[in-house]
């Protein structure tokens, strides 16, 4: 039986069969690995600064080294993947992540660890873009919908309990173990990936090698020049280059995108429509203010508060959480009313749940949770309101055979803010406060968590100038390198 005839029998059989049931089960756990460790560290933090020291920027870059290096490799894996097999690069990225792990888990020094949280992020960049691609080639059209709803919902997940699940690990045994509960998973994994996933690859692959590495440089220049700026000084020759370098290399990275990729990663003109721009702007803006401030108020929960790290985990819960009660019905209504609507109601709820925060600490002598229940329930509504319909939003405004590609740039873009929410926030939390005692710790947080705020209710104006019925992006010539691919369709993640 031919390529094209299998491809047929799959879309027609109404069964999820065999092969479908074992990629379903090994991507879901892969991406369950993957965006747990996006928010796992955070509440492990005062326990990796107490053993290995550093301060601040080194913390940052315990969570940064991550996020980066998954963000500006994430498309990039995807088109290793359309060119030297799914198959093949699914399991050298999540062998590349489990060995990252294990480096993490046995660091000596905190240069180590962020060192191996780079190689995490880059295993998990290269392995997560292609579950979703490897599952649509062998689960039926049929059954696609149900497949991606239990991938998602897995994922989500894993971002729900990373807060608990690291603060339980940290104080039941030790922040080590937070990187070494990967390591058996991916071992079972990856003989288990090599046995049952169905190998494939793109319709025309091609790798955008040059693209990648100007991104990647001007990403770590940006994000370098933010961490250090407090520290080193912002007129310091490692900022001021830093800054200046990584500004240069993103522009030469979108004119080059522009005018001179022959397959480009990231084809610009997809940001000619203001529903993919508005969209893209929202998410990057969302995860900049929300990845910032969670990874101050776990630390401000243990530090000020005074709460082991499960315990600071278990108090998160109200915001992390709050996806896997409110997302289902956010999403029904969304059908019924529109997806813009509730993204930005989400965006202003998450940006009144942070201010609220803020406020509440600015006028509490000593700190006690229960004031601040109301701030971190909003948050967490906020974000669920959020995730809901960005997925439909960012497929509708791309026409169907630039999908895989529009959900890579979302996600990319999304990761990036991440890493910026981190920079940004703890630069501001740095020049206003610190670590040396309670006070100078809240007199930190407030502001940053209030540029957190502001930042978020950016991304709601982006949110609001989204168009009634999105329409797809301007369609660019087959030689731009953006071929039609089985797997690429409107994928719910």
């Amino acid at each position: 039986m031919t390529e094209s005839k299998e491809q047929e029998a799959r879309e027609e059989s109404p069964a999820l069969g065999r092969t479908g049931v074992w990629t379903l089960v090994i991507t879901s756990v892969a991406g369950f690995m993957a965006s747990l460790d996006n928010l796992v560290v955070t509440t492990a933090l005062p326990s990796i600064r107490e053993e290995l020291g550093g301060g601040l920027s080194d913390l940052e870059w315990t969570v940064s080294a991550y996020t980066l290096s998954f963000a500006v490799l994430l498309m990039f894996g995807a088109a290793l993947g359309d060119r030297f097999g799914r198959r093949k690069i699914f399991l050298a990225g999540l062998t590349l992540f489990t060995v990252g792990s294990a480096a993490a888990a046995l660091s000596p020094g905190i240069g180590a660890l962020i060192a191996a949280r780079a190689v995490q992020g880059a295993g998990a960049a290269v392995s997560m873009p292609l579950t979703l691609t490897l599952l649509t080639a062998v689960v039926p059209a049929a059954k696609r919908g149900m497949a991606f709803g239990i991938w998602s919902g897995v994922n989500g997940l894993a971002v729900a309990t990373g807060p608990l699940v690291g603060g339980s690990l940290t104080e039941h045994f030790s922040w080590q173990w937070i990187f070494w509960v990967n390591v058996p998973v991916g071992l079972v994994l990856i003989p288990l990936a090599a046995l049952h996933l169905r190998e494939s690859r793109g319709a025309s692959p091609s790798l955008d090698v040059v693209g990648t590495l100007l991104v990647s440089g001007g990403m770590f220049g940006v994000v370098l020049g933010l961490i250090r700026g407090n520290p080193d000084g912002w007129t310091s020759p490692l900022v001021l280059s830093s800054l200046t370098a990584g500004a240069v290399l993103l522009v030469g990275f979108v004119l080059y995108e522009q005018y001179g990729a022959k397959h480009p990663m990231l084809p610009m003109r997809l940001f000619r429509s203001r529903s993919f721009s508005m969209v893209n702007a929202s998410g990057l803006l969302m995860f900049l203010g929300m990845f910032g401030s969670i990874f101050l108020i776990s630390q401000h929960l243990q530090t000020v508060g005074g709460y082991s790290p499960q315990e600071a985990g278990i108090r998160m819960l109200p915001w992390t959480g709050m996806p896997l009660l409110v997302s289902p019905f956010a999403g029904a209504l969304a059908d019924r009313i529109g997806g813009r609507r509730i993204v930005f109601a989400g965006l202003v709820v998450q940006s009144l749940g942070l201010g609220l925060y803020a406020l509440i600490n600015d006028n509490l002598e000593h700190f006690e949770y229960g004031p601040v229940v109301p701030a971190v329930v909003l948050c967490g509504v906020g974000m669920s309101l959020y995730f809901a319909p960005m997925a439909t939003l960012v497929m509708d405004s791309v026409r169907p055979e630039e999908q895989g590609i529009a959900s890579g740039a979302n996600n990319a873009l999304r990761e990036v803010g991440g890493a910026l929410g981190v920079a940004v926030l703890s630069a501001v939390f740095s020049a206003q406060g610190g670590f040396g005692t309670e006070k100078s710790y809240v007199d930190g947080m407030i502001p940053a968590l209030y540029v957190g705020a502001g930042v978020v209710l950016l991304g709601a104006v982006c949110a609001f100038l989204l168009p009634q019925r999105p329409a797809p992006a301007p369609a660019g010539p087959k030689a731009a390198g953006e071929p039609v691919d089985a797997a690429a369709e409107p994928v719910r993640i």
